[in-house]
């Protein structure tokens, strides 16, 4: 039998008028609840905990759905016991970008629900009303050791909308799939794409000059809109009274504005930017509007000259979430190298990530991760396994606003965990065991613990 969630049968209820309104709201609340399981104990595995360190001959034990502890000799008592002798065990692996469910297989016109291009912003759309849970590359991802994700929008538009990041687990609705907690965040894309989409059209942008000049309008019609918001709230902060008079039409509050609601929670600091743009000279353009507005840059995507400004994105706090080979398919891809991410992750507090924006990359971004230790290493950078793991892990976690939760083997987080049949940066690396809040919702030994999409239910498949 296939592994499923259980729908929480809490309901979220919604202030009428929230002290951050209206961005801070939270409609299509999460319904996450993790698959009841016994506690687990893994034995005598080499451990790699995702913040740096290497165990070896180390226990890792699982109770209530977190980790409880990772040690040595870790007492079994009550626990399923899997013996780790000769396995790896890591934290779950996590994609900051992924398209599932909203570009989903089979690959049909009906299924392209990742770019509305309809506008050059189109900060309204949220990824996560597009995404079909059935999507067959979720189970795949799940076999490839992912157990958390980030789905973006495409890089048709300036400002292509709201990611949601969700658990990897078999589930009939987004919201059953919905990361607990996590913050929303804003896909904007600068360079080839949006000029080449409008300007096919005969429309603004079509030239870099103009996609700077609509991120601005954008983002100067957003702080008007954040202002009215926040002398509305300072006007109707004080009880309860104050409220109600205003809604009976002493100070009405300003009109709600979709678009406008994810801009201003950029500018608040609630939802994180991320950013896909190549050559180094944008990525330091919008490092100055992300200033000019007073806003965070969270990650640049796929930046394969994101090694121009190694230094200036570990200053800045900005994380580079780039491929580890990609490059050379359009013009401002053309200089990129294979030691992108190695150097990106060189400066001190450096935050380098392996994404993967590939429905099949998903599914081994642990050996997309190995080729850029092997890049490193030839030219004299030292990427042990305990360190190159934090570019799928804990990085990856920081980047999209969930490392408190998860992304490291730490006592009280998520009990998301993979254990591989070696060193999982060996091209035979395989995930033989993947646990999602402790649950085991994959077993590469055990066909009732693979999932099966219920669109893939019925269908022939090649062996």
């Amino acid at each position: 039998m296939r592994p499923h969630l259980r729908a929480s049968l809490l309901a979220t209820t919604l202030l009428a008028l929230p002290a951050l309104a209206p961005a801070a709201e939270s409609p299509f609340a999460s319904t996450y609840s993790p698959v009841a399981s016994a506690p687990v104990l893994i034995t005598d595995a080499t451990v790699l905990t995702g913040d740096g360190q290497r165990l070896e001959n180390a226990d890792v034990l699982m109770r209530d759905g977190k980790v409880a502890a990772v040690g040595t000799d870790l007492d079994p008592a009550g626990a399923i016991v899997v013996d780790g002798r000769g396995k790896w065990v890591t934290p779950g692996i996590i994609d900051v970008h992924s398209h599932l469910g909203v570009y989903p297989s089979p690959g049909a016109t009906a299924h392209s629900d990742g770019n509305e291009m309809t506008s050059p912003v189109t900060a309204q759309v949220w990824a996560e009303h597009g995404v079909w849970p059935q999507d067959p590359g979720f189970a795949a991802a799940l076999a490839g050791g992912v157990t958390s994700l980030m789905i973006l929008p495409g890089s048709a538009n300036l400002i292509g909308g709201r990611g949601v990041v969700l658990k990897n687990v078999p589930a009939t609705t987004m919201q059953a799939m919905k990361f607990p907690d996590a913050p929303h965040s804003v896909k904007m894309a600068c360079g080839e794409n949006p000029k080449r989409v409008y300007g096919s059209r005969g429309q603004s942008p079509m030239t870099r000059m103009g996609n700077l000049a609509g991120y601005r309008a954008a983002f100067i019609e957003a702080q008007k809109y954040r202002e009215a918001w926040d002398k509305y709230e300072a006007a109707n902060a004080d009880d309860g009274k104050r409220r109600k008079k205003s809604a009976n039409g002493n100070g009405q509050p300003p009109t709600r504005d979709l678009r406008m609601d994810t801009l201003a929670g950029v500018l608040r600091g609630e939802i994180g930017v991320h950013i896909h743009c190549y050559r180094a000279d944008e990525m330091a353009l919008m490092i100055d509007l992300a200033r000019e507005f007073d806003f965070k840059i969270a990650a640049f995507h796929h930046g394969v000259e994101a090694y121009k400004l190694a230094d200036t994105l570990a200053e800045e706090g900005i994380c580079g979430a780039l491929w580890a080979d990609w490059w050379g398919f359009k013009m401002e891809a053309y200089d990129g190298i294979q030691e992108n991410i190695a150097l990106v992750d060189r400066p001190k507090n450096g935050c380098a990530v392996v994404h993967s924006d590939s429905s099949e990359g998903i599914q081994r971004l642990n050996q997309e991760a190995a080729k850029v230790m092997a890049r490193g290493e030839r030219v004299g950078l030292s990427l042990p396994p305990e360190h190159a793991i934090r570019w799928v892990t804990s990085n990856a976690a920081k980047s999209i606003g969930i490392a408190d939760a998860t992304g490291t083997l730490a006592e009280g987080k998520m009990a998301d965990v993979v254990v591989w049949n070696g060193n999982p940066f060996s091209v035979y690396a395989k995930a033989e065991k993947v646990y999602v809040d402790g649950a085991l919702l994959y077993d590469r030994n055990d066909p009732a613990r693979q999932p099966v999409s219920d669109f893939m239910l019925g269908q022939e498949v090649s062996p």
